[in-house]
């Protein structure tokens, strides 16, 4: 019986450091995310299974191009997945299928870089696809644009206007599932 006892007790202390070690994980470093809907066709599907990465955030601030994981604005319990088009400071315009951004001008800055600029959004979604909707949105210093990749079939900014930084969870740092489709997540350049 003492053996038995004792067996028991380490299988208890190797639960106890596991559930230590990985509940922190799970709930403040990384987060799986399952992907609902096609909102983010053809880079991510329907049932695609995420790792979300809650820690870089805190360290730097979200960069355009960069998917990320929030909580909706006019829902805070669901989850939303969308990409980062503007950043704070920035006044978007979405007109006529394309995405201009603008810096909102600033006195400390030349005017040289304050010129607006067309998106181009080559590098991860087909040249035949146009964003639809005519937005014009001026972003505050802790706002973010967001639209999903489907552009005909997302609910974002557009729509519900602009992104609150305090709703950020994370940005997206791998695809596990499927496993044909297992990759690091990158930013694309700009």
């Amino acid at each position: 019986m003492r053996k038995f006892l004792l067996s028991l007790w380490e299988l208890i202390k190797i639960a106890l450091i596991a559930l230590v070690i990985i509940v922190p994980i799970r709930y403040f470093v990384f987060q799986p995310f399952l992907v609902k809907g096609a909102s983010m066709e053809p880079n991510f599907q329907n049932g695609d299974y995420l790792i979300i990465d809650e820690i870089s955030y805190r360290f730097r601030e979200p960069q355009r191009g960069e998917v990320i994981v929030f909580k909706y604005p006019q829902d805070l319990s669901q989850r939303y997945i969308k990409r980062i088009i503007g950043l704070p400071g920035e006044m978007v315009l979405v007109n006529k299928g394309q995405i201009i951004i603008s810096p909102v001008p600033d006195e400390s800055f030349p005017d040289f870089l304050q010129i607006p600029f067309n998106l181009d959004e080559s590098a991860y979604l087909p040249s035949s696809l146009l964003t639809s909707g005519q937005t014009k949105l001026k972003l505050s210093e802790e706002e973010y644009f967001v639209l999903g990749d489907n552009r005909l079939a997302s609910s974002d900014s557009r729509r519900w206007g602009a992104l609150s930084r305090e709703n950020i969870i994370g940005r997206v740092f791998l695809r596990l599932w499927p496993p044909s489709a297992m990759a690091k997540i990158e930013a694309p350049v700009y």
